[in-house]
């Protein structure tokens, strides 16, 4: 089978994206050239401060990044996103950013093209452009912490749908509940008073109770890959966020509970692989986003 391999639009290996994730109390940021990560730059925001004073660190943030080399800046954050107008509303943990007008803003600062979309969508590009996506066209990044996000890409290219929520299936009814109650970090939450990373140590080294919850865990996982798979029917999922860890602890139990979908063709090609850029993946996926603008700008 032939596979996609993204064609990186950005050819001139002397120019370089400007990655900047956003995750409400931390900027990461960091140049991309070619196919590698070149810098690494990490600033703190205040992120109770007012509307122009947190636009003010990030612009500043930016200033100390950015070089003569930089073509084009790529912003993912986790908020919901106008993506042609490059607004982002209601950012998680920063209270003040309602409404932000971020494209325009930074694109009349810096005079370069911006890209902003939601963390999940700008994971599912990164692993699309930097990750295990490069070798297919149609994958599913799912993003697993303390919420769940899904970005999605078909045909090679990422698609957040009309409002950007095409991948909201955690909001899915489930259990008397939401998908995401129990696929994210909430499921130990509920489960347990001891932190995911101390029952992670205990189920590695053993603990039956602690492998149990992840056993659990991994069998709520196999219902929403169940899920996407009905619903997008990927060649892939690609896992990350903050539970991405502990993959090893939960797959069996997660492969296991997918038996039972009806189109065994279909589900005897499907994959759910661990992220490769669990370090530097958030910044590598805003970088991604202008290359995915660039694509969608070559005529189909």
């Amino acid at each position: 089978m032939m596979h996609h391999r993204p064609r990186n639009a950005l050819t001139d290996l002397h120019s370089s994206i400007l990655g900047v994730d956003l995750d409400g109390t931390t900027l990461h940021l960091g140049k991309v050239r070619g196919d590698h990560l070149v810098t690494r730059f990490f600033h703190s925001i205040s992120s109770g401060a007012d509307s122009s004073d947190v636009l003010n660190q990030i612009i500043d943030a930016i200033e100390q990044a950015i070089d003569e080399t930089v073509v084009g800046i790529g912003f993912g954050a986790p908020s919901i996103v106008d993506t042609d107008k490059g607004i982002v509303f209601s950012v998680q943990n920063i209270p003040s950013w309602q409404e932000v007008h971020l494209k325009q803003i930074l694109e009349m600062r810096f005079g370069l093209p911006v890209y902003v979309n939601n963390d999940a969508n700008a994971f599912a590009a990164g692993e699309l452009y930097f990750g295990h996506g490069r070798e297919y066209r149609n994958l599913v990044g799912m993003k697993i912490g303390a919420g769940l996000g899904v970005g999605l890409v078909f045909e090679g290219r990422l698609c957040p749908g009309g409002h950007c929520g095409a991948g909201e299936i955690g909001r899915l009814p489930y259990e008397g509940s939401e998908l995401e109650d129990y696929c994210s970090s909430k499921f130990f939450q509920r489960r347990s008073r001891t932190q995911e990373i101390l029952l992670r140590s205990w189920a590695e080294h053993g603990d039956p109770n602690a492998k149990k919850l992840y056993d659990e865990f991994g069998e709520h996982l196999g219902y929403l890959m169940q899920v996407v798979l009905y619903a997008y029917d990927p060649e892939v999922v690609i896992l990350g966020g903050d539970l991405c860890g502990a993959f090893p602890l939960f797959e069996e139990r997660m492969m296991e509970h997918m038996e039972s979908f009806a189109y065994k063709s279909s589900l005897a090609k499907f994959k759910v692989l661990p992220t490769r850029n669990e370090v530097d993946g958030a910044v590598l996926g805003a970088a991604a986003l202008y290359l995915d603008s660039l694509q969608n700008q070559v005529p189909r």
